[in-house]
């Protein structure tokens, strides 16, 4: 057992947070903590960091262990470049390294007890060293920054001028590559694109050690965690199996304990009717009875009803019904300086389409969607939009929100039709009740200004929305909610969102921006995941591009087929690479053991031995230098 937390409580002032929360994490499981909005995560995660101290209750940690922890607020900012910072988290390797080279280079001057004690400390760093994968600390450097989204170039950037993601992510590469006993994470993927968070998921269902994650990102938990602790009522509640399997059977345990309390409460009434009736007959006996009731429902133990759970409602109705042409976008374009985003990129969406947009980080989704809400300018191109379309915009910037107003001035303001009482009761529906409708825009929290931004929505009546990462601070329930919606709502949606449970359960289509270009699949999140890696099966003619007829596939089906062969190159240079850092490493290994036999007084006194071991560590010393000729060939190809 590597963590036991044992009827934990934290209230701050009278407001009660947790209460004896238990649970355990044990050797390399892998487990979610999950929870509401404000349920208390981020509270009990820092208790366990002893951060902050718990009212009562103790948590317990094996001797000696080594914890990683990311917090929502984890970022890197010194005067270090990203790969100087990784770097760090694996210096005692490199001064390991470093130190056996010196040891190896000064032996052959050493003789005697000093030379004994050399080789019994160069015996040990060596052995240490391979425990310790060191000949493969550098290609794993490599491994996190490219899969945390960052290329080879970017490595070089100085981390106190990165954004504030950036920061975060090379945070969380520093914690992976110390390899700690239990990696503790806060909202890993919030600032990582989809090819980024399915690294990470890969990097984590592999990892040998213990993890626990925070995160309200359902597809990343369903394919990492195995156990799930949930705050609910103050208190921990523990589920085998991954998220999905705790969403159903948390339905059915609050399903079970509702029927179990409403049944109580009937028996409990039932009780009440007959002591009152039996207290009406006035009878001596009868009054026994009442009163023997009376005390076996006294000591009856009460169940508390389930608390419901406090969401969002969110109900999107259009004003009027959109022509069968919602949107038509040909050969639009965009960059900015040194930054070319999309070239030529065309595509239609009909009514009644949930489309999503999806792709790395920077290649231009948010962009397009403002380009579309004529918040930015196309470098060529055009886009119409069809008859009666009424356009919804959501804006993950939340730019269209207006800071020194108060949520109540901002909702008026916008929808000067609605009385003080609609309102009120609209914000009410997105969990803002009593004074909160008097907080400025300015003072609300990413969340917060999240659900004022889909409140404006839901009152825009629009038959066609766009969205921009809708999901963003929402937790599972709110997100649950929005899902219901769409799925329900008649216009017409085309939305950018990294949050991949989300995608799979809304959209009817995906388009993935790639390389400037456009890919389109028809059909969910799961359906893209199939076809992606196969090519020639789905190549769907993007419907704006209709025009090319049979000519367009084709060209797809080819472009797919490229794409693969060089998918398939790059997994060859990768492999290529990797083996011969492999082989470097063991003439390097090699090659120190012949410097240790050479100073070995039995083999000194050989000529015969020494000039063979002296030709193989000349063989070894050449064959490696042909070996990083070909290695730096294959980076450099």
């Amino acid at each position: 057992m590597l963590l036991q937390v044992s009827n934990v409580g934290k209230a701050f002032g009278e407001d009660e947070i947790l209460r004896q929360c238990t649970f355990h994490i044990e050797e390399k499981e892998k487990c979610a903590l999950v929870g509401n909005n404000g349920a208390g995560k981020t509270t009990l995660l820092k208790i366990i960091m002893d951060l902050i101290p718990a009212d009562s209750g103790t948590v317990t940690l094996q001797s000696g262990m080594k914890v990683g922890y990311l917090s929502q607020l984890s970022a890197v900012d010194s005067g270090n470049t990203i790969l100087e910072e990784l770097t760090l988290a694996k210096q005692d390797i490199f001064d390991e390294e470093k130190e056996i080279a010196e040891i190896s280079s000064k032996m052959k001057e050493m003789s005697g007890d000093e030379l004994e004690n050399a080789m019994k400390r160069y015996s040990f760093l060596q052995h240490d060293f391979e425990l310790r994968n060191g000949y493969a600390a550098r290609s794993e450097i490599t491994g996190v920054l490219k899969g945390l989204g960052f290329t080879e170039d970017e490595g070089d950037k100085v981390c106190e001028h990165l954004s504030g993601g950036q920061k975060t992510r090379v945070a969380l590469g520093k914690i992976l590559l110390t390899r700690p006993d239990l990696i503790i994470l806060d909202e890993p993927t919030n600032h990582l694109d989809i090819s980024s968070i399915e690294w990470l998921e890969g990097f984590l269902r592999n990892y040998n050690k213990a993890v626990l994650l925070v995160s309200h990102d359902r597809y990343f938990l369903d394919r990492v965690v195995t156990r799930v602790f949930s705050l609910e009522e103050k208190t921990i509640r523990t589920y085998e199996g991954n998220y999905s399997e705790f969403s159903r059977k948390q339905k059915a345990l609050r399903d079970e304990r509702l029927k179990a309390f409403l049944i109580q409460q009937e028996e409990i009434r039932h009780q009440e009717e007959v002591i009152s009736k039996l207290k009406q007959f006035n009878r001596e006996k009868s009054i026994k009875r009442a009163e023997s009731r009376e005390k076996l429902l006294s000591k009856m133990e009460r169940l508390n009803r389930p608390e419901e759970e406090r969401g969002i409602r969110f109900q999107i109705t259009p004003s009027i019904e959109s022509g069968n042409d919602v949107l038509s976008v040909e050969n639009l374009s965009k960059s900015f300086p040194g930054n070319p985003l999309f070239d030529g990129i065309s595509f239609e969406i009909k009514k009644g389409e949930r489309v999503a947009l999806i792709g790395r980080n920077g290649t231009g989704k948010t962009t397009l969607l403002k380009i579309l809400n004529r918040m930015e300018k196309a470098d060529g191109g055009a886009f119409r939009v069809g008859t009666n379309v009424k356009t919804g915009y959501y804006d993950q910037e939340h730019q269209v929100l207006h800071d020194e107003k108060s949520l109540f001035q901002e909702m008026s303001d916008a929808f000067p039709m609605l009385n003080n009482t609609k309102i009120r009761n609209v914000l009410a529906s997105f969990l803002f009740t009593g004074d909160d409708v008097y907080k400025l825009i300015g003072d609300l929290s990413g969340g917060e200004r999240g659900r004022v931004s889909l409140a404006k929505l839901m009152l825009s009546n629009a038959n066609f929305l766009l969205l921009d990462e809708p999901t963003n601070h929402l937790d599972s329930s709110s997100k649950e909610i929005l899902e219901e919606a769409l799925n329900e709502y008649t216009g017409t949606v085309f939305f950018v969102s990294h949050d991949r449970f989300f995608v799979n359960m809304t959209a009817t289509r995906i388009l993935d921006l790639h390389d400037g270009s456009i890919t389109n699949y028809i059909g969910n999140y799961d359906y893209y995941l199939e076809k992606r890696d196969e090519p020639g099966k789905e190549v769907a003619d993007a419907p704006g591009n209709a025009e090319k007829g049979e000519s367009n596939v084709t060209e797809n089906a080819l472009s797919w087929a490229e794409q693969k062969a060089e998918a398939a190159r790059k997994r060859k240079q990768e492999n290529d690479i990797r083996r011969i850092e492999e082989k470097i490493g063991e003439n390097e290994k090699r090659s120190a053991e012949i410097t240790l036999l050479m100073s070995d007084p039995s083999v000194s006194t050989d000529a015969v031995k020494l000039n063979e071991l002296s030709l193989e560590q000349a063989a070894l010393e050449k064959e490696n230098e042909e070996l990083m000729e070909r290695w730096e060939e294959l980076q450099l190809s």
